[in-house]
């Protein structure tokens, strides 16, 4: 090589990265044909890390400081080149520059349901989401992993793999907290670091931290949200069976006296069964406040009293009405007997049974 062309070669003194553009986590340096003037000066700022790459392997990693590129500051790229100490003279290698700050507000979520095992309702299929946010903390792997010898790697090429990393381990984080689906909105926080706990070794397997999960929300489908909410009417009432079938049958009375009171939906006949389980539910209930004032006025220390004795069989009190309901339910039963619905066996015996109850 003549001296003009030594001339002519161009050289670099100072390699640093400014990282102008949001949301990159790789950068090459340009080197085009250009070489690295030996005693040449490398800055690496907080919150990046240089990795100098001879001939495709990864041979020495910077972290921030200012580096003056001798055999001393590169000692196994001095190895991969065979270099003695008196090298002085400028040398070809790629330098790439890495992000190492946090990429914050990353968003995670369920596209479908996902299926979840529940110690309270079995299987579940849930929806949820939140942000999270990681960093690169191994330059070493994230080159060799993701980005290769790419001039720039963003974020925004890296989300979807991400998210998917969050959304396989929603399950193990789900039996590893413990936490019931009824908690898992009071327990935001401990789902979340399970959450994170679970994913991280799949990040650190591409060079990255999970720095911090969050949980914004988490829902049931439509269908399962009702039985919850049935779930929680009964909670509110109490465990007993009896209370939770005077909630269900509350909750239906506004239902029947509508159809009723319109005359539409299932005619004559379904008025009638309207009639039928608003009587049998005014009984219920009477019958039921009758049992609990008995037992709030029984004595307090049943030891205390002699053994019962056998009670006697209770005879079936006829059940007074007015002069109005029975007509009416007399007309509603001469409508089924027209239609043929009774015999009139059946309607002269419940008008007897109806008039009865007059007197």
């Amino acid at each position: 090589m003549g001296l003009m062309d030594f001339i002519k070669k161009q050289f670099i003194d100072i390699i640093q990265w400014t990282e102008d553009d949001d949301g990159v986590l790789a950068y090459r340096f340009p080197m085009q044909d250009f070489e690295i003037q030996y005693g040449g000066s490398l800055t690496v700022r907080e919150s990046q890390m240089a990795v100098f790459v001879n001939e495709g392997k990864v041979a020495d990693v910077f972290g921030p400081g200012m580096y003056k590129l001798t055999t001393q500051t590169l000692p196994v790229l001095t190895y991969l080149k065979n270099w003695d100490k008196l090298f002085e003279s400028p040398f070809k290698s790629d330098v790439y520059f890495f992000s190492t700050r946090q990429q914050v507000d990353q968003r995670w979520g369920t596209t479908q349901p996902v299926t979840i095992r529940d110690k309270d309702f079995g299987a579940v299929r849930l929806r949820a989401f939140g942000n999270y946010s990681y960093r690169v903390a191994d330059p070493k792997k994230f080159h060799t992993e993701i980005s290769g010898t790419r001039e720039r790697y963003t974020v925004t090429e890296l989300d979807g793999q991400l998210r998917g990393l969050m959304l396989q381990h929603i399950s193990d984080a789900v039996a590893q907290s413990g936490i019931p689906f009824l908690d898992l909105a009071a327990n935001q926080v401990e789902f979340a670091n399970a959450l994170r706990d679970a994913t991280s070794p799949s990040f650190e397997a591409l060079g990255l931290k999970l720095e911090m999960v969050t949980l914004q929300n988490v829902s049931l489908p439509e269908e399962l949200q009702k039985i919850l909410d049935q779930k929680i009417g009964m909670g509110m009432i109490g465990q007993n069976m009896g209370q939770f079938m005077q909630y269900q049958t509350a909750q239906a009375i506004p239902k029947l006296a509508e159809g009723v009171g319109s005359g539409g939906g299932s005619g004559i006949a379904g008025d009638a069964m309207g009639l039928g389980a608003g009587l049998a539910l005014g009984q219920t209930m009477a019958q039921q406040l009758q049992a609990g004032l008995t037992g709030a006025n029984a004595p307090a220390n049943a030891a205390a009293q002699a053994p019962a004795q056998p009670a006697a069989p209770v005879q079936p009190q006829p059940v007074s009405a007015s002069a109005d309901e029975v007509l009416l339910l007399l007309e509603k039963l001469g409508d089924l007997k027209a239609k043929g619905i009774l015999t009139d066996e059946e309607f002269a015996a419940k008008k007897a049974e109806l008039l009865k109850k007059l007197s």
